[in-house]
């Protein structure tokens, strides 16, 4: 193991993104975990205020971002600074992401529908950071050979087409597909052939006057959204927490 470490992570100088990435998985749970204790009212703790104003954990997310990511920049890929950084941009990091949805809606949504967004991002982001830790290049450049990188004309074909199957798959509604397509080639080859979903531009576009196209579209939306719905939601309510049910934000609150 300790062989494993030192060739693939240290030697290579991924200690840096693997300490930032341990710190930001380990700080979006611990931040989950408080979270919900304070929702549920058990523990110690409690919501930061300063003046009455409610001091969301964004905040010093941002704060530990900008000084982590200054300082890998100016402490290079080794030694005591870039590992220091790397914790507090990883940290950092885990904080802004976990309220990724307040950000995007400018309201306080964490408990809500549209607070699923915050992990469905977390969740991405480790899983592309951890699959360029474990070797992956963007586009897929880690699977040529020696003679092939030394064509560089091979490299930027690689790269382009790669790069417009992701864009072909984003446009026909996979964002998923395309975001993970960057790095697993073949990901973005099957969100490029397969029907685009309904609403997306593509669909839009190409099956506005092809209704046998658009039923398949719907359908085949239909039976995949069925199958994976139930899981995905379950999946996150047991990363994140349950949302507030609507009726009941609804409701005049008692006093």
């Amino acid at each position: 193991m300790g062989q494993w470490l030192y060739r693939n992570i240290v030697e290579p100088g991924k200690l840096p993104l693997l300490l930032a990435l341990a710190s930001f998985v380990l700080t979006f749970v611990i931040t989950r975990v408080v979270v919900r204790l304070i929702r549920a009212g058990k523990g110690p703790f409690g919501n930061v205020k300063a003046g009455g104003l409610h001091i969301h954990h964004v905040v010093p997310g941002v704060v530990l971002t900008v000084i982590g990511g200054f300082g890998a920049v100016g402490s290079g890929r080794y030694g005591f600074g870039a590992a220091l950084s790397a914790v507090l941009f990883g940290i950092g990091v885990g904080l802004v992401l976990d309220e990724f949805a307040l950000i995007l809606h400018l309201d306080d949504v964490y408990w809500t529908e549209a607070g699923r967004r915050s992990v469905e991002v977390v969740v991405v982001t480790a899983a592309l950071v951890g699959l360029v830790l474990g070797g992956f290049s963007p586009f897929g450049v880690n699977d040529l050979s020696d003679q092939e990188l030394q064509d560089r004309g091979t490299v930027i074909l690689t790269v382009a087409a790669n790069f417009l199957l992701a864009l072909l798959a984003l446009s026909k509604g996979k964002a998923l597909t395309a975001v993970f397509g960057v790095i697993v080639p073949f990901l973005a080859l099957i969100g490029a052939i397969r029907l685009a979903r309904p609403g997306s531009p593509w669909a839009k576009r190409f099956y506005r006057r092809r209704p046998r196209a658009r039923a398949r579209s719907s359908l085949r939306a239909y039976r995949h959204d069925r199958r994976w719905a139930g899981p995905s939601r379950r999946f996150q309510d047991w990363i994140g927490g349950k949302p507030d049910d609507e009726l009941a934000r609804s409701l005049p609150q008692r006093r």
